[in-house]
């Protein structure tokens, strides 16, 4: 190489005619998005098995969009639970408030519901004295629950029906103290159960008679003019079997505080007009006196 002359690129001479078009051929340009829009074709191009298995796939996907709804995205429940994972309507709507004070149960509460399980005492064990106690709110949750050492000596424990055992009684509380406990609890709030008359009676104790909801003495619950037991209302308005044995207290107040729930405005409206009724009633006889009174100020003079 001379290194006087400059670097120079050499180049094939370009051919002429037909060689060049033999030699020479200019790429095809392709079109843009054609994949896109013809996704038929590019299927045509696979197997055929490969391509059927695809579309199945694209059909049998599931789609993910939801009905829109106030409360946001939500999944679709597809069937019904079955009657076996209905929930039991004496289970407890919310959670447990047997630990709050008084004060915070006040502003929870207005209703709570009563049971009370009885044993004999007396020398032949056929007088009835408070064994135990049971208080729930209208969730259903376990306000008070206390076995009650009577005043007098336990003959029968009517185990068989109260449940009560000898051992529940030895660490009791004094009848004193559990009567006073009941006081303050129900005290302003409408009290729910089934014949009230008899636990208030063992718990020395009365109510309001317009604050007592008792489901034993409500007219839709009663046959023929005559109460019922709270099994049967049991069975028949809430489909759930109870007292099937040793009777549970927290069980029997579910029970009725469940009824008065589910009859609760038509109860309620039904009291309002009894108190109606009972304040003309009352009006009326006010009424009525001063014109006796003066009547009788004021006599007529007897014929002659």
């Amino acid at each position: 190489m001379d290194r006087g002359r400059p670097n120079t690129i050499f180049s094939p001479k370009p051919q002429k005619g037909a060689e060049a078009a033999k030699t020479y051929t200019e790429p095809k340009k392709k079109k843009k998005g054609s994949e896109m829009k013809n996704p038929k074709k590019q299927l045509q191009q696979l197997n055929p098995n490969w391509a059927q298995l695809r579309q199945k796939l694209q059909s049998s996907k599931p789609s993910t969009e939801n009905p829109k709804s106030i409360l946001g995205k939500r999944k679709e429940r597809s069937n019904a639970e079955p009657d076996e994972l209905q929930p039991n309507s004496l289970v407890p709507t919310s959670s447990d408030f047997r630990y709050l004070t008084h004060q915070i149960l006040g502003s929870l509460a207005d209703a709570l519901a009563m049971d009370c399980e009885m044993v004999g005492v007396s020398p032949l064990g056929n007088k009835s004295a408070l064994g135990r106690v049971t208080l729930v709110n209208k969730w259903g949750n376990v306000i008070y629950d206390e076995h009650v050492r009577p005043l007098d000596r336990v003959v029968d424990f009517r185990t068989d029906i109260s449940g009560i055992r000898p051992r529940d009684l030895r660490r009791a509380k004094d009848f004193r103290v559990v009567q006073k406990k009941v006081a303050e609890l129900i005290k302003g709030r409408i009290l729910v159960g089934h014949a009230l008359r008899n636990d208030l009676k063992a718990l020395l104790l009365s109510h309001p008679k317009t604050d007592i909801r008792d489901t034993s003495e409500y007219q839709p619950f009663l046959k023929e003019g005559r109460s019922r037991a709270l099994r049967h209302l049991a069975d028949e308005f809430l489909g759930v079997t109870i007292q099937n044995g040793e009777h549970c207290p927290i069980e029997d107040a579910r029970a009725a505080m469940v009824l008065y729930q589910k009859n609760k405005k038509v109860w309620e409206r039904s009291i309002k007009d009894f108190i109606r009724l009972k304040q003309k009633q009352k009006k009326r006889k006010s009424r009525k006196k001063p014109r006796e009174r003066e009547g009788a100020a004021h006599p007529t003079p007897e014929a002659s």
